[in-house]
């Protein structure tokens, strides 16, 4: 596809010129000849502009301001006759790419014209990177419709709109770093950075040069100033993950940071102000080693201003099939498989399995599965054998003992575990765990009175309590 290239100026030699040899070079070539002209070309969908700065009916810079105003990422190369002018140090100011002098050399305006596209592609390739990111991981994006994620996005969209810090907890893979991204871009901090670090994975010394920077010659190796993620962030958001693994020292140190919102470099004497919302994640149970003194209490208490819990993939069951349907789609488009699809017995043993790597082991076990398996439907075969074995364990592999069993004992326990099972699911609401069992409402509640077991109390559909 042509570039389409505007080209400005009042000389019409030189216009013509221009033309010609644009449209050789394979350009798709607009000119305008007067400043009027130009205003009433300039929100058209250039990828160039080619304009002169002194106009008999007007100033270039006027134009250069119109295009920056309706099309920012548009490039802009000035032209001039005056070398030192101020005007044309004034466009560099008002966002032209460059500018070159009259007369010019043909190769070099050449030179100039492909690099100011290569800013013009690279400008509109971040613009497209930063929507596809916003569109990523907003909550439309992360899956699960079980009550306890309806309720987790409901508390997340309110808190995206504020500054507070959030501590989210949760075991490994449950997508505590998806969690925090969607905050990030659904919050006003989306016009700048994300920025994520593992508290764990570096040791004390490297972990404070990370987050707050450090000064040339301030320790072997420091051969220039640099950056924290603290000041690199600013006005976005950081993502400490791990934070339970932090060092002690460093934790002193972090709440600090917080609470003065200033940094200090490694090797610096200066406070530097710092303007970032913090989004805290660990795996851990952070009171117990407040107790164990393996975590500070006024940090804990500094980060935990809003607290989210991201329950384990085996407590949202109802999720599986959805996020199963998720990574079948993701992954047989990266392959090249056509309708991939799923057997009945196959999701049975996933929604069967305790998945304790959590949604990043479902994930990896359905990319897997797709890549190895012979067809494009997913069969029990071609599931890992702790999945095969999961499911056969709990109804093709009942033997009876050779001393015999009590019957109706032995199914009073299975009704049991899988009642409790779906209270779980269902949060304690017996009409839903009911309707899971494919039971009556007065049924199930006979059963959980005679087991034993408590639930939240509900009224049947006749009012009875």
């Amino acid at each position: 596809m042509s570039r389409k290239l505007l080209i400005v100026d009042d000389e019409e030699s030189l216009l013509e010129f221009l033309c010609l040899l644009f449209r050789e070079e394979g350009f798709d070539v607009t000119t305008a000849q007067s400043a009027q002209e130009a205003r009433e070309l300039a929100a058209g969908d250039f990828d160039l502009v080619l304009c002169d700065i002194m106009m008999p009916d007007g100033n270039g810079l006027d134009i250069l301001r119109e295009i920056k105003a309706t099309r920012p990422s548009t490039s802009v190369v000035m032209m001039t006759a005056y070398t030192s002018s101020k005007s044309a140090i004034e466009a560099m100011k008002l966002g032209a790419y460059d500018y070159i002098s009259k007369p010019f050399d043909v190769d070099e305006l050449k030179i100039l014209v492909e690099k100011a596209l290569e800013k013009t592609d690279l400008v509109e390739e971040n613009v497209y990177l930063r929507r596809e990111l916003e569109q990523r991981y907003t909550f439309s994006n992360i899956i699960g419709r079980s009550p306890k994620m309806q309720a987790i996005f409901k508390v997340v969209e309110r808190v995206a709109r504020t500054h507070s810090t959030v501590l989210i907890h949760g075991e490994s893979g449950t997508g505590k770093e998806l969690i925090a991204r969607a905050l990030h871009y659904s919050s006003p901090r989306v016009e700048n950075r994300f920025l994520s670090i593992n508290c764990g994975a570096l040791p004390e010394s490297l972990l404070e040069s990370e987050l707050f920077g450090h000064e040339r010659g301030s320790f072997t190796g420091a051969v220039r100033d640099k950056k924290g993620l603290f000041q690199e962030a600013s006005g976005g958001t950081l993502f400490l993950d791990e934070i339970g693994e932090m060092p002690m020292p460093m934790q002193v140190k972090l709440l600090r940071a917080l609470q003065e919102k200033t940094v200090r470099r490694v090797g610096g004497n200066r406070e530097e102000s710092v303007n970032v919302r913090i989004i805290a994640a660990t795996n851990r149970d952070l009171l117990t080693r407040v107790a164990a003194n393996e975590f500070r209490e006024d940090l804990f208490y500094r980060i935990n201003v809003i607290p989210i819990e991201l329950p384990p993939l085996r407590s949202r069951r109802d999720d599986i099939p959805l996020l199963v349907s998720h990574f079948l789609g993701k992954y047989s488009q990266e392959m090249g498989v056509e309708d991939a699809q799923i057997s009945v017995e196959a999701m049975r043993a996933l929604e069967a399995y305790d998945w304790p790597g959590n949604v990043r082991e479902l994930e990896n076990t359905i990319e897997r599965t797709l890549a190895l398996s012979q067809g494009e439907t997913i069969g029990v075969r071609d599931l890992p054998p702790k999945l095969v074995s999961t499911q056969s364990s709990s109804r093709d592999s009942i033997d009876l003992p050779s001393e015999g069993l009590d019957l109706e004992a032995y199914l009073e326990e299975i009704r049991s575990h899988l009642m409790r099972q779906a209270l779980e699911r269902t949060d304690g609401n017996q009409t839903q765990a009911a309707e899971l069992l494919k039971m009556t409402f007065r049924s199930f509640r006979y059963y959980a009175k005679k087991a034993g077991i408590t639930a939240s109390g509900e009224r049947d559909p006749d009012g009875n309590s």
